[in-house]
């Protein structure tokens, strides 16, 4: 594997800056193998898919985590929390922008001067920092006060509505970006799947530092994943394994699954890094967004599909497909052929 075989020409024009609405009425791209691909629209998930298949989502929810704040000297400092650390949900792992100013038990403050964070120690990789929620409010109420939510960088356009960065089942806060798959999900089409007899399972994985740290290695298989927390109840698993098809929505369901059947621990932490060669255990069918390219990311959907998801892609960009997080979608099928 080289880099380079997971790279492809963007347009900027391409990056969604919105999303659509209504949330199902995204397009979507429908894998056939070399019998070439359908355009749909997530709606028609209904259609696509057949009683006895089963849906898993990830229902990890977004913290406003995005803090824009201040050193006591005024230089502006953006800090994003990434994930708690210790079981604590004052102490957190971070990226803090700039960094290398930072020092340990300095504080930082927002506009009105009011003390918000201490800073702590470098990790030992040197790529996040230790940070405490100071006063006595819950860290979560300061957050919703003073935090935005964590979009990517490539969309510049102002979010009116938070909600939208959010799963219509999101349940437990901790993800510092959303799992963007399940953002074409509406509780009517989640209904009219049930009805049909495909249920909604869902699991649980925090999407955390990997979705913003780049592949440097020219040998992607000497990356090193940043370990995420993953849960998936045993009933969950074993529901999968007596479905007709397992239809997982998004890259972190994919994870969290695979992780729980690979390690045989259902709960914990993972590194798993999902590349060409992996030996696929519970994922039948994958939809997902457009992902950038040079990404971890992008190594899974090679896993998936093959060398044809240069195909999916030229296509996309060919007919107009919106990219990325609030972009349009795709139905992978690894079977197909």
């Amino acid at each position: 594997m080289h880099l380079d075989d997971f790279d492809y020409v963007l347009p900027e024009d391409r990056i969604a800056q919105t999303p659509v609405e209504p949330r199902d009425s995204a397009r979507l791209l429908v894998d056939r193998g070399t019998a070439g691909v359908e355009h749909r629209m997530v709606a028609d998930l209904v259609e696509l898919l057949e009683p006895g298949d089963v849906l898993v989502v990830n229902d990890s929810k977004v913290i406003p985590a995005r803090l824009r704040l201040r050193r006591r000297s005024g230089g502006a400092v953006e800090v994003l929390l990434l994930e708690q650390s210790d079981g604590d949900d004052r102490n957190w792992d971070a990226l803090i922008r700039p960094a290398r100013k930072m020092r340990v038990g300095e504080v930082l403050v927002d506009d009105s001067g009011l003390e918000v964070l201490a800073v702590g120690e470098r990790s030992d990789r040197g790529d996040t920092v230790a940070v405490r929620v100071l006063g006595t409010a819950d860290p979560y109420d300061v957050l919703a006060q003073l935090g935005e939510m964590p979009l990517p960088p490539y969309i510049t356009a102002p979010l009116g509505d938070p909600s939208r960065y959010q799963t219509v089942y999101a349940a437990r806060p901790g993800s510092a970006a959303a799992p963007t798959a399940g953002l074409h999900l509406t509780p009517a089409l989640i209904e009219r799947l049930a009805e049909r007899g495909i249920p909604l399972l869902r699991v649980e994985l925090l999407v955390g530092l990997d979705t913003f740290r780049p592949v440097s290695a020219t040998d992607p298989t000497q990356h090193v994943m940043h370990s995420e927390r993953y849960r998936v109840d045993a009933a969950v698993l074993e529901r999968c394994r007596a479905a007709r098809r397992v239809v997982a929505v998004g890259t972190t369901s994919v994870r969290a699954l695979e992780s729980a059947a690979t390690t045989g621990e259902l709960s914990g932490r993972t590194q798993l890094f999902i590349h060409s060669g992996y030996q696929w255990k519970v994922v039948d069918l994958m939809l997902t967004n457009f992902h950038l390219p040079r990404t971890t990311l992008l190594m899974m959907i090679d896993a998936f599909v093959g060398p044809r998801w240069r195909d999916l892609y030229r296509v996309a960009l060919e007919e107009q497909y919106r990219f990325l997080s609030f972009g349009d979608a795709m139905l992978l099928d690894r079977r197909a052929r």
